[in-house]
């Protein structure tokens, strides 16, 4: 839910950080062929009206895939369109319109003249119904996913009513486990178990929030029955000082696979994170995280965000071979060994090709904070007793 760029290096190391992957060029800078993918509406638009307008562009080069999804309610119905003949645009087709009071994301990747792929993610928010609110949730609705998903809601408005709001919500699994809700302000809801979800766990999301007053004069609108499957159990731990990562499946060590973690200046967060997202490529701009001008990646391969201020596991083929499993270089993120372009075959694309949104990487031994409970899906570093203080009917 937040934006795409995170951490990357320079010509190094790998990097850290969160934001959006914003396509400006530096002051006295021209831009190259195919370094600017337009996407209209702006990245973090409100109020899009049903009608749109919405298009994807670029000046040269041609688009290779435009993908525009409603991620309301986690149905992710995908916006029907098509790239211009030339390449150079996408628009929906002229009998789509979109759902009010929805999210939508935009991932395009596109080619230059000598076949080098950049990528751009975008979100806006159609217009809502005046005096109602919207919960917006992880997982996807019939997903697999990994051991450790959090069920997680974020609010377009802030409620008040917070004991009316987490009642009307049910998380239940076959087989039975309590799960609790914990709320992180007044905008944001998640529901966990006590422990990571037993493999197999069928899990059902029941919203009855249509109706109900969250806040004075503010009504909910959804009404709706979800559910998700839990996969194989896998749980990686990050040794930062190590530099290595063992991968374990099902309880038994399937690989150790060398890193580098964030260098001295621009740790990595110790602790238990989730696998929130994964990108084939994607862009990571330091400019957009809080640094200076220290990197502009447009082709991170096998990228998978741990946390919402940008904190990812990606490939990494800039660095040096020697530098995985003797150094520390990135900007925050963990990096692994990886190939121009990505390749199945590198420990980044091994890794990639088996791992699930849910999946859990712990980091260990590195010269930073625990990450916060509410950065990403990070509340398993909360304790049980902890976690159940925060629901509104407790």
């Amino acid at each position: 839910m937040a934006g795409l760029a995170g951490c990357t290096g320079t010509g190094d190391g790998g990097g850290g950080g969160g934001g959006g992957g914003i396509d400006l060029p530096l002051p006295g800078k021209a831009r190259a062929p195919g370094d600017v993918i337009r996407i209209s509406p702006e990245d973090g638009s409100r109020g899009v009206p049903a009608e749109g307008p919405i298009e994807v562009k670029v000046d040269s080069g041609r688009l290779e895939r435009v993908t525009v999804v409603r991620v309301e309610d986690a149905q992710r119905a995908e916006v029907p369109g098509e790239i211009s003949g030339d390449g150079l645009r996408w628009r929906p087709k002229a009998d789509s319109r979109l759902a009010l009071a929805a999210k939508y994301s935009v991932d395009a990747v596109a080619l230059d003249a000598h076949g080098r792929r950049s990528a751009r993610h975008s979100t806006f928010t159609t217009v809502v119904p005046e005096r109602r609110f919207i919960g917006y949730f992880k997982p996807e609705n019939r997903s697999t996913v990994g051991t450790g998903m959090i069920v997680s809601f974020g609010f377009n408005r802030a409620i008040e009513n917070r004991e009316a709001v987490e009642r009307a919500i049910k998380v239940t699994s076959d087989p039975p486990v309590e799960v609790v809700g914990h709320w992180f302000g007044k905008e944001r809801l998640d529901f966990r178990p006590e422990e990571y979800w037993r493999p197999g766990t069928r899990v059902t999301v029941e919203l009855a929030l249509r109706d109900i007053e969250g806040a004075p004069g503010v009504y909910g609108i959804q009404s709706k029955t979800v559910g998700f499957t839990v996969g194989r159990s896998q749980v990686s731990v990050v040794d930062a000082a190590g530099h290595t990562m063992k991968v374990h499946r099902d309880g038994a060590l399937l690989a150790t696979v060398p890193i580098t973690a964030g260098a001295p200046k621009t740790t990595t967060y110790n602790g238990k994170m989730v696998v929130t997202e994964l990108f084939d490529v994607t862009r990571m701009d330091g400019r957009t995280v809080g640094f200076g001008g220290e990197y502009d990646i447009k082709d991170v391969p096998h990228a998978m965000r741990l946390t919402s201020s940008g904190t990812f596991l990606h490939g990494n083929y800039w660095a040096d071979p020697s530098t995985f499993g003797s150094a520390n270089v990135s900007h925050g993120c963990v990096g692994l060994r990886d190939d121009k372009g990505g390749s199945p075959d590198s420990p980044a694309g091994w890794f990639f090709d088996r791992t699930l949104i849910g999946d859990v990487v712990e980091v260990v031994n590195s010269r930073d904070r625990k990450v916060a409970p509410d950065n990403g899906l990070g509340g398993w570093n909360m304790e049980w007793d902890e976690w159940t203080e925060g629901s509104a009917l407790r």
